[in-house]
C-alpha cells in the first residue's frame, strides 16, 4: 500500500513510499534558548510566544510518529564551554542580534552546552531511544554524524519541524537536499523571528524551481499515519 502525505509543490514522499523504517521526524533546535523563558529569545527580545507556538504541534507529530515507530532525531545548537568551537565572526554576528553567543543570560551563557538554556525544552523533551546530535552550526549535516546514522538505518526521508524557519530549519532542508533525502516540512511545526521570514523560507521550499522539498501541515501527517495498515 502507497502511503503520502499531502503536501505542496508535491505529496510526500515523491515515490509515495513512505513508511517508519525509511522515513525519520527531525526536530532542530527546540532549545530553551530559542523556545523558553530567561534565554537568548528573551535577551534578544524576539517574540517568545511566537517561538512557542510549533510546541503543541509538535507534540501531536511526535506521538503520531511514535506511535508507528519512526525514528526521531533531535538537533542542538550550541558551543564548548572554552569556546575553542567557536568563530569570532559567528560571536560578532549574533550580538547584531540583540544576544552574543557565550554571553550571559538570566538562565546561564547562551548556547553554550552543559548550560539550562543549551537543553531541549521540557514539553518536547527526547525520549532515551532519539538520536541528538549537537552541532556548531545552522545545519544539522555540518560536523555531525548525522548522515552517517541516517543512512546506516535506511533512512531516505526526513519529516522536518523546530526553529528557526529561515535559519537552521532551512540550513538543513538545504543539506539534506543535497544529500538526495526527500524532505518534508511541516508549516506549523515551525517558527521564524519573523512572520515574514516564516513565509519567505516556506516559498522557497515550496516552490517547484528550488527543489529542496514539499511542504505541509501536522494534521496531514496525523492522517497519513492514522490510514497506515496495522501490520
Amino acid at each position: 500500500m502507497s502511503l503520502q502525505i499531502e503536501a505542496s509543490a508535491y505529496d510526500f514522499p515523491h515515490d509515495g513510499n513512505l513508511t517508519p523504517a525509511n522515513t525519520a521526524l527531525v526536530v532542530i533546535d527546540m532549545q530553551v534558548d530559542f523556545c523558553g523563558v530567561g534565554g537568548l529569545s528573551t535577551v534578544s527580545g524576539t517574540d517568545l510566544p511566537m517561538m512557542r507556538e510549533p510546541i503543541e504541534p509538535i507534540q501531536r507529530v511526535l506521538a503520531a510518529a511514535r506511535a508507528v515507530g519512526m525514528p526521531v532525531v533531535y538537533t542542538r545548537e550550541g558551543h564548548r564551554p572554552d569556546g575553542s568551537d567557536l568563530t569570532a565572526v559567528k560571536q560578532f554576528r549574533s550580538r547584531l542580534g540583540g544576544a552574543g553567543v557565550g554571553d550571559p543570560s538570566p538562565i546561564g551563557r547562551i548556547l553554550i552546552r552543559g548550560e539550562p538554556g543549551h537543553a531541549i525544552i521540557p514539553e518536547l523533551r527526547p525520549f532515551p531511544e532519539d538520536v541528538i546530535f549537537d552541532k556548531v552550526g545552522s545545519g544539522c549535516f555540518y560536523g555531525t554524524e548525522m548522515e552517517h546514522v541516517l543512512r546506516n538505518r535506511g533512512i531516505r526521508n526526513l519529516i522536518f519541524t523546530g526553529v528557526t524557519t529561515e535559519c537552521c530549519v532551512h540550513t538543513s532542508i538545504r543539506e539534506a537536499s543535497d544529500r538526495g533525502f526527500d524532505n518534508l516540512l511541516l508549516a506549523d511545526c515551525t517558527a521564524a523571528v519573523t512572520r515574514e521570514l516564516k513565509e519567505a523560507a516556506l516559498n522557497m521550499i515550496r516552490n517547484p524551481l528550488t527543489l529542496f522539498g514539499t511542504v505541509g501541515t501536522s494534521e496531514a501527517l496525523i492522517r497519513a499515519l492514522a490510514r497506515r495498515p496495522v501490520c
